[in-house]
């Protein structure tokens, strides 16, 4: 999979990075120079709130944070340059198209008359003025080895057996969490109901609870025990609604409930059925505002509207986001995810994000043959490398571009881990996915702030927002050097990253470090300012 092809074979020489060691730098022809990551520097203070919100734009060198140096591309290489509007397919959960952050970055389809219960474009697809809505009004989903149960056809007994075994231990496992979450609740109850009485208020807050100094037994223990659920940093209203879900769960697994329920039928279509195409609708947002944070982040990530005073900065200046609502509260099914990588591409789309995964894919033909679809249509799809903190050479991780794990069946798609902000041996995410084989490059996962629904903005993190980082880059290179190809673009993405070989933690935990070069097929970090030098090489 991803294996690299001698595309461009004086490009990579001339910018060749240097592993460590900042004073190594070398320049191109113009004079410029292009970024190595410095040897065993790491920053001593605190993240200021600034730094943080903006902290895969900084570079590794000069904030000696891990970002992808997109600030020091826009002062030093755009400036004063103009590039061409690139549409980014979102690939997701929706996208809340009327957030103050996104409405000027839309991608709207001008061969749609909005409103008109017309099918203008003859694209199958009525009114689609923002893209489309796979998914109609379903907002939760069963995940894949759920449905594989439901329906034993779908696959071969080897398949059905490993979806089995993985549901008879996730059953195991919820009747001690169950056990947990039980004893957390009536903690959770007495302690409140104690010091509620022992306040005299209904509320109060945890630095109120620090100051106990009552030495009374009972006070003592409600004490110790709302300091820990506290910790949470939730209301403790929110807090019983948030552990009284988890409960409940817990239960519906034990009960078998999570097999019951057809959530497909609201949508109307067969999902077994590659040509049952006339189903969803053009509410990109969905039945449920609340239901869309994941692909709303996403979308802010590559393009909210930069130097605005809003919010955060996308990393790209000059996009178009075409909204496809393929992703539930669940796993995707491969039929919603083959028929939007299709859309996104016969609507314009030159690169496609995808943070989404799963870890069966009965259809997987399905979404195969639409990567391969993309491919002569020259998009680039960027996908996340998943958070189970695994190595997928090994483990599947759906979808790929490589039935094998080994050999690839096409050279558009580019799979992503993700990076911490800190800057050393804790550098790689503890969640991210890992392999030599099959994640291509790193970059910035954790902590990422961005736009969320109802104009609102949050930090969130996973391998679903490291891969729109790199799409954001991917747009910028589309943007201002339209010239170079799909595939040509991916191996900037790879081969122009900042490259470490120290060695990190994995997984989290602190007794397994690997060098980072065996974590990904390139051994680097995604850099927009040595993507843009590169680009700048090989578009002459």
């Amino acid at each position: 999979m991803n294996t690299i092809k001698p595309i461009y074979i004086s490009a990579f020489a001339l910018l060749t990075l240097v592993g460590c060691g900042a004073s190594k730098q070398v320049s191109n022809t113009s004079g410029l120079v292009a970024i190595s990551a410095p040897l065993n520097i790491k920053k001593n203070a605190a993240l200021t709130e600034n730094e943080l919100q903006r902290w895969s734009h900084l570079d590794i060198v000069t904030d000696t944070i891990p970002g992808m140096s997109v600030d020091k591309a826009y002062a030093e290489l755009l400036k004063g340059k103009k590039g061409i509007p690139v549409i980014v397919g979102i690939v997701d959960s929706g996208v809340d198209i009327e957030h103050e952050d996104l409405k000027a970055v839309l991608w709207i389809n001008k061969r749609e008359i909005a409103g008109n219960g017309i099918d203008d474009d003859k694209n199958g697809y009525i009114d689609d003025i923002y893209g489309w809505n796979f998914l109609g009004n379903s907002t939760k989903e069963n995940l894949e080895y759920e449905r594989i149960i439901k329906n034993k056809s779908l696959v071969d007994e080897k398949t059905y057996q490993a979806a089995k075994a993985l549901n008879d231990k996730k059953v195991a496992e919820a009747a001690a969490a169950k056990a947990r979450f039980e004893q957390m609740l009536t903690a959770l109850n007495e302690g409140d109901a104690a010091l509620v009485k022992y306040f005299g208020k209904p509320v109060y807050t945890i630095e109120e609870v620090n100051a106990i100094v009552s030495q009374e037994p009972q006070t003592q223990k409600s004490k110790a025990a709302m300091q820990q659920l506290l910790s949470y940093g939730l209301p403790i209203a929110e807090l019983k609604i948030a552990v009284q879900k988890q409960l409940d769960d817990q239960v519906a697994l034990i009960n078998g409930d999570h097999l019951k329920t057809d959530y497909r039928k609201v949508v109307g279509d067969n999902p077994n059925d590659i040509n049952d195409t006339k189903y969803g609708n053009n509410n990109v947002m969905g039945p449920d505002k609340n239901e869309i944070l994941h692909g709303t982040h996403v979308a802010g990530i590559v393009a909210q509207t930069r130097a605005n005073m809003l919010g955060g900065d996308g990393v790209a200046n000059n996009v178009q986001i075409l909204t496809v609502r393929a992703v539930p509260d669940g796993d995707e099914y491969d039929k919603d995810i083959a028929l939007g990588i299709r859309y996104a591409v016969d609507n314009g789309a030159k690169v496609i994000n995808g943070s989404f995964g799963k870890s069966f894919s009965p259809q997987k033909q399905w979404v195969y043959d639409a990567i391969k679809y993309a491919e002569k249509k020259d998009v680039l799809i960027v996908h996340a490398a998943g958070n189970d903190a695994k190595d997928i050479d090994y483990n599947d991780n759906f979808p790929n571009d490589s039935d094998d794990k080994v050999t690839e069946f096409a050279d558009n798609l580019i799979t992503i881990g993700a990076l911490n902000f800190e800057y050393g041996n804790k550098v790689v995410a503890r969640f991210s996915n890992i392999g030599k084989i099959n994640v291509d490059v790193f970059a910035p996962g954790v902590k990422i702030y961005a736009t969320t629904p109802n104009n609102s903005y949050q930090y969130l993190q996973g391998t679903s927002m490291a891969a729109p980082n790199v799409a954001g880059v991917a747009a910028l290179i589309r943007s201002y050097y339209p010239k170079l190809t799909a595939k040509q673009v991916k191996y900037i993405l790879m081969d122009s990253g900042v490259a470490i070989s120290t060695d990190v933690i994995v997984g989290g935990k602190p007794n397994d470090t690997r060098s980072f070069t065996t974590l990904s097929k390139s051994g680097k970090i995604v850099n927009a300012y040595n993507a843009l030098l590169m680009a700048e090489k090989m578009s002459k």
